[in-house]
């Protein structure tokens, strides 16, 4: 009764096969990781500080403002104006916290001194600019 029914045997073929479904599970991992890289935010905003000879090296750095060489403003890693900033600063007692302006050495003196004037007028007394040795 049972003389035309084998039974099933795993040949090496046979392994191959069992395989395929991990295979593709480890591709679509590497695929969505792949996908899902782009969607990461860089949160370093890029800047090339000026050197100086004199520099010393602050502990406990606090609060960024960050000037771009083309002058835009970045505090939290956000885009904002002077407006804007002056009006963030001066909302909150920011008490013994200190801020660091990162510059690019292409920004003008002149935003980096307003930056500077904006924070001395929202009661900050720890004011630091970010060099390079």
């Amino acid at each position: 009764m049972f003389k035309n029914y084998r039974l099933l045997n795993y040949s090496s073929d046979m392994h191959s096969v069992l395989l395929i479904p991990l295979v593709n599970v480890l591709f679509l991992t590497a695929v969505l990781i792949y996908i899902f890289s782009f969607f990461t935010v860089d949160t370093t905003i890029t800047v090339k500080l000026p050197k100086t000879v004199t520099s010393q090296v602050v502990s406990g750095m606090g609060m960024v403002i960050t000037i771009t060489g083309e002058n835009v403003i970045y505090f939290n890693n956000k885009i904002t104006t002077v407006k804007e900033l002056e009006k963030e600063l001066k909302s909150k007692s920011w008490g013994e916290n200190q801020f660091l302006i990162r510059s690019d050495r292409r920004a003008s003196a002149g935003r980096i001194m307003d930056i500077w004037d904006i924070c001395r007028r929202a009661g900050i007394d720890k004011i630091n600019v970010a060099t390079t040795k």
